[in-house]
């Protein structure tokens, strides 16, 4: 097994700011309070209903988690006197919560926000129901805490299969990849690839901020794909199904010709399928890595072609004995 040499691995810091700067879109929410702590830290990837916190109950009070309240909570806040609820609220906010997120758009309390502004906690306002707003913050926390790496090389979205091009400078894989394109697939990064790990066993690929939707092509340079090819050019992330590696061919090295034995390639502790296409003056690239690609969707489907042939060649020769 081929164990690469990463830029980065690690599972990053994440400020309230920067996760509502991230999923605001998706969360359709807005701040309404508390924007000087929009530095705290989320140290936990999950959420909080805080029901029993409300009620005065502070014992293992998870409050590291982004906290989330609906309807209920605040009909019971609205529920008790003046004073006492402003008292619960309090308690939790001295807690040093990371955020507060009201759903359904429901206008907070005034002694709410007042806490929110007092104490420097975040508070925002979500049009999102209480059930689906959990889920869509549990979803986007599992990305941002995902272990990730930067893995030297471009991605491809192949007919559904996420194909992670590698190969030295300068070997082809830009031009390679930019074929695809035209052959009407889909382009997820293109020189360097971030990789996230999603519950240790699937692997999900994105471009840096910085470079989406660009390619580098030598002699041409820096082109939008996006303007050239069409927004269905573009793929924002894609699961890593396989590697290809392209690399220059040597006489006398050896090539698997037969395809029994994969190889994987591992990329945060998950194996992945690995192939070799060596380089030869003539040789298609893009449409190597295309067939490499849709002999794996097969190999997926339990369609492995080595082995029929090798079954039948077994049956052949046990025949002639």
């Amino acid at each position: 097994m081929i164990r690469p040499i990463s830029v980065s691995n690690s599972v990053p810091r994440v400020t309230a700011r920067e996760f509502f700067a991230q999923h605001e879109a998706v969360l359709q929410g807005e701040i309404v309070a508390g924007r000087s702590g929009l530095g705290r830290m989320i140290q936990e990837g999950s959420v909080n209903r805080p029901g029993l916190q409300l009620a005065g109950y502070l014992t293992n009070f998870a409050w590291q988690r982004v906290q989330i309240i609906g309807a209920g909570e605040t009909s019971y806040l609205k529920s008790l006197p003046a004073e006492e609820a402003r008292r619960r609220v309090r308690a939790i906010f001295l807690r040093k919560i990371p955020c507060l997120i009201i759903s359904r758009g429901i206008a907070p309390p005034g002694f709410l926000v007042e806490e929110a502004e007092g104490t420097g906690t975040p508070l925002f306002l979500s049009k999102l129901h209480t059930m689906r707003l959990i889920n869509t913050v549990t979803i986007c926390l599992e990305m941002d805490f995902a272990p990730r790496v930067n893995e030297q090389g471009s991605m491809v979205d192949i007919q559904g299969i996420g194909v992670l091009l590698k190969g030295a400078s300068g070997v082809g894989k830009s031009e390679c990849v930019l074929s695809l394109i035209a052959r009407g697939y889909s382009l997820v990064a293109d020189d360097i690839t971030t990789i996230f790990c999603l519950e240790g066993r699937e692997l999900v690929a994105r471009a840096p901020d910085i470079n989406r939707f660009y390619m580098e092509v030598r002699g041409i340079g820096i082109i939008d794909v996006t303007s050239l090819f069409g927004l269905k050019a573009i793929r924002m992330e894609k699961r890593v199904d396989l590697v290809a590696t392209l690399r220059e061919w040597e006489p006398g090295e050896e090539i698997e010709r037969v395809g029994l034995d994969q190889e994987e390639y591992e990329i945060l502790n998950v194996p992945i399928p690995h192939v070799i296409i060596p380089i030869r003056p003539g040789r298609d690239l893009a449409t190597l890595v295309e067939v490499a690609a849709l002999d794996q969707k097969l190999r997926a489907m339990g369609h492995n072609a080595a082995q029929e042939f090798n079954n039948k060649l077994t049956k052949l020769t046990k025949r002639k004995q």
